[in-house]
């Protein structure tokens, strides 16, 4: 096969047609032709590209055992993100670019007008785009910071889309991440950083009509944040109930604001719970797995929306027991925060809160 030879790749139900050339995914070529479909982690982790292939023949790539087993790949399914076309395609991605193809990705100059440390290993960075312009995007989305040698790192947006005079972004240092030791120890305020986004099929569901569970860990609280204030100024008034997992009091690093939130919206409800509270913490509250005390209150998952953020293996652990709990596979929506060696797109948040 010629190595420069492209493929047709087309999108059903949406009749979105765009070329893929030798050797990008499928998702690469997706987004390169601004043909917006479902993805979050682009890493094979989430499965939130899962496709069925109905014509054509693709490589499967790196896609993991754990999200897309080998009787699905028979089935004709495949990870988009991964998956490279080698020949034309015909792939069905339900509800593609019903949302999204408003929010094209750009690159964009912005300066850092503000760095507060959140916690001991927690900086927020305040972005302002150049003067008269702005970065449209969804709730939940992220953005990618473009570094030296073609490298990037993704991290979500905190801010909602209605307070984008600066981005937001929560910012964990990760122990051998060169760029997070950067930021919190030799970012100034004033730098200039390059920025390319928005990215991600992960945002809120504004027309659904299922009760809202979100799920954080760590700094997945970021891009629930931005969901949870764009509801609120939106006037969404479905019951929503935010659990956030950390290890201890000080990585809860913005606890006052969702409790404000339970206190001035009477249809939001608000659990932090705590993997290893330390004794000067004097927790009283709950204790344990994150997703494991959502499933205390919930065990009916069958009539409920998900939306869960943060370490891989809090995500995979929740998508897993709440499907066993009657959630439907569709209902659940995520981003895991991968921590990606430089060859890889996302060093965004801590690992598992252990």
């Amino acid at each position: 096969m010629n190595e420069d030879q492209s493929h047709e790749i087309r999108v059903l139900p949406a009749g979105r047609r765009f070329h893929a050339h030798s050797g990008e995914s499928v998702l690469e070529a997706a987004l390169r032709h601004g043909v917006a479909l479902p993805y979050a982690c682009r890493s094979g982790t989430c499965g939130t590209c899962k496709a069925r292939v109905l014509r054509g023949e693709v490589d499967h790539g790196a896609s993991p055992e754990t999200t897309l087993g080998e009787a699905e790949r028979h089935q004709g399914w495949a990870l988009l993100c991964q998956a490279r076309a080698l020949s034309d395609l015909e792939i069905e991605v339900p509800g593609a670019g019903a949302a999204l193809e408003g929010f094209p990705p750009r690159r964009m100059p912005v300066r850092v007008v503000r760095k507060e440390l959140l916690a001991p290993d927690v900086v927020r960075l305040h972005l302002k785009p150049p003067q008269g312009q702005r970065l449209p995007f969804l709730a939940g989305q992220y953005v990618d910071i473009l570094l030296p040698g073609g490298k990037r790192r993704s991290f979500s947006l905190a801010n909602p889309p209605h307070a984008d005079e600066t981005l937001e972004l929560h910012i964990r240092h990760v122990p051998g991440g060169r760029f997070t030791h950067h930021v919190l120890h030799e970012l100034q305020e004033g730098a200039i950083l390059r920025i390319e986004g928005p990215y991600g099929a992960f945002h809120l569901r504004e027309d659904s009509p299922w009760p809202i569970l979100m799920l954080a860990g760590g700094t997945g609280f970021a891009p629930l944040k931005a969901m949870l204030e764009h509801a609120f100024h939106a006037g969404i008034q479905r019951p929503m109930h935010l659990y956030w997992g950390a290890r201890a009091r000080r990585d809860l690093y913005l606890d006052g604001l969702p409790r404000r939130w339970a206190a001035e919206h009477p249809h939001f409800r608000y659990t932090p719970v705590l993997s290893a509270p330390a004794p000067e913490d004097a927790w009283e509250g709950r204790t344990g797995w994150v997703h494991e005390a959502l499933l205390e209150d919930h065990p009916d998952l069958s009539s409920f929306e998900v939306y869960a953020a943060g370490p891989p293996a809090m995500v995979k652990a929740a998508r897993e027991a709440f499907l066993a709990h009657g959630l439907p596979e569709e209902r659940f929506y995520s981003d895991p925060f991968e921590f990606a060696p430089d060859s890889q797109p996302r060093e965004a948040a801590s690992g598992r809160e252990d």
